[in-house]
């Protein structure tokens, strides 16, 4: 979600630096066999769901006949931005007639009228099982609509000044933001606690879903989150992601946001950076999580695209480079909605914007990419992965490393520079003879006849054969 565009991206900047300082997270389990994740877990890929924006009619049935199309592209993972009803109470809008914030809730236990009923849900979600894919709901703990029923039902859940009067969202640090139409909850209220649970409860037990992905979970208790999974586990195994990036957090958490490593992927593609910050998030990353912990990475999501710009804005010419890592490196790809159509526009916040699904020029990419992630095991989640190598590059705009696991062998060379091609003659040496080129260059510089030489913005996977 977003709050204040200043106040999220300092809230982002706290969490990185307090990192530094943080125990890095031990498992019990041996390396590369036992895990705490569901055995589904170990190869997927992971898409946000924006339900409003998806189709024109903006509904459950219109997205469910997408499902063989996600399919097919190599979705695993559906989260489904917040569905439930928005309140009206001071309710943020571009124009009149707006829907509003998804992310202020006035009924955690119902579903949005304009999206359809609970059953209409139910069946969606039933429909992704029998199809192999698992479904996350977006989970907003931390505030409500100042409209929800819990505000006249049960003040005493909620941040006020005077005992009655809910105040808007705080942050984590008990700081004001500009989300004024959202409560902030009192957590230090054990009826708050249980109330939560159960309303969590009820989307396992009711509509069968998978897991949640928990909005800006730092700003909810730690003791909280850790509560709560156990209390949740014992309905079934949940798959929990956190946004929000403290390696304490995955005591609860399944996986949590790369945000650093997308900021520093805006940098690098903007010349601004280069393959040394690449090399040093992944080595201060291995200090501080531990090697089952799961980093969620992305180009775009419905908070970077609404008010930060498209990938193509952002990141220009190296935005399918940019994927390249955040699908390579051990961590877990994101896709959001539209981005395989080539989404080339900020989609409303507030108001219905709907996606325009014609262009299928990135298609092939995306599939191919999460391909590759089913079948390669160097690339798996968690345990299940391989190894990285850097490799030494005769250029500097050279970023050239292997995954490697069990004769899964992945080897990525990539084009850092967006104005020169470079010569790749002493990278491809290094090479075993028995490789097999998979993908090679982005869509907007076409092929190249030269094997030796890469375009700007470009890249090339190899594999073994």
């Amino acid at each position: 979600m977003k709050k204040s565009l200043v106040l999220f991206s300092a809230c982002i900047l706290l969490s990185c630096q307090s990192r530094t300082d943080a125990p890095r997270p031990e498992s019990a389990a041996s390396p590369a066999q036992e895990t705490r994740h569901p055995n589904w877990v170990k190869n997927a890929n992971i898409y946000e769901v924006n339900v409003r924006q998806y189709t024109p009619e903006g509904t459950f049935e219109a997205f469910s006949a997408h499902l063989p199309r996600l399919k097919e592209l190599g979705v695993d993972i559906l989260w489904f931005m917040p569905i439930q009803p928005i309140g009206l109470k001071n309710r943020k809008t571009d124009k009149e007639g707006d829907p509003g914030s998804y992310y202020s809730i006035s009924d955690y236990t119902a579903v949005h009228p304009d999206l359809g009923t609970v059953d209409d849900f139910r069946q969606l979600v039933d429909k992704a099982h029998e199809m192999g894919m698992y479904v996350l709901l977006d989970w907003v703990a931390n505030h409500t609509a100042f409209d929800h029923h819990w505000v006249a039902e049960h003040p005493e859940f909620y941040s006020s000044k005077d005992g009655q009067s809910p105040v808007v969202a705080m942050n984590n640090e008990g700081g004001s933001t500009d989300w004024t139409d959202v409560a902030d909850l009192n957590y230090d209220n054990e009826g708050l606690r249980e109330a939560m649970f159960q309303e969590m409860a009820w989307w396992v037990n009711e509509c069968h879903i998978d897991g949640f992905r928990c909005d800006v979970a730092g700003f909810v208790p730690f003791d909280f989150w850790n509560t709560t999974r156990l209390r949740l586990e014992e309905i079934k195994p949940l798959f929990m992601l956190a946004e929000w990036e403290d390696p304490r957090h995955m005591e609860a958490f399944n996986m949590n946001y790369g945000w650093e490593f997308h900021h520093i992927m805006n940098e690098v593609a903007n010349g601004r950076q280069g393959k040394e910050q690449i090399k040093a998030y992944l080595e201060k990353n291995d200090t501080l999580y531990s090697q089952d912990d799961i980093r969620m990475y992305f180009t775009t999501n419905h908070d970077e695209n609404s008010w930060n710009g498209t990938v193509f804005e952002r990141m220009g010419p190296q935005h399918l480079n940019m994927f390249v890592l955040g699908a390579t490196l051990p961590g877990m790809p994101l896709i959001y909605s539209g981005q395989e159509a080539g989404l080339d526009r900020k989609l409303s916040f507030f108001g219905k914007d709907s996606i325009d699904w014609a262009n299928d020029e990135y298609v092939s990419f995306y599939r191919q990419m999460l391909g590759l992630k089913h079948d390669q095991k160097a690339l798996w989640n968690g345990k299940w992965g391989g190894s990285l190598e850097w490799i030494e590059t005769s250029d500097p705009d050279l970023l050239f490393y292997k995954r490697d696991r069990e004769g899964s062998e992945i080897w990525v060379l990539m084009n850092l520079s967006n104005e020169r091609s470079i010569s790749i003659a002493e990278e491809l040496a290094l090479l075993p003879e028995y490789r097999l080129e998979l993908l090679e260059t982005s869509p907007e510089n076409g092929a190249t006849s030269d094997e030796e030489a890469l375009p700007a913005s470009a890249h090339r996977i190899y594999m073994a054969k």
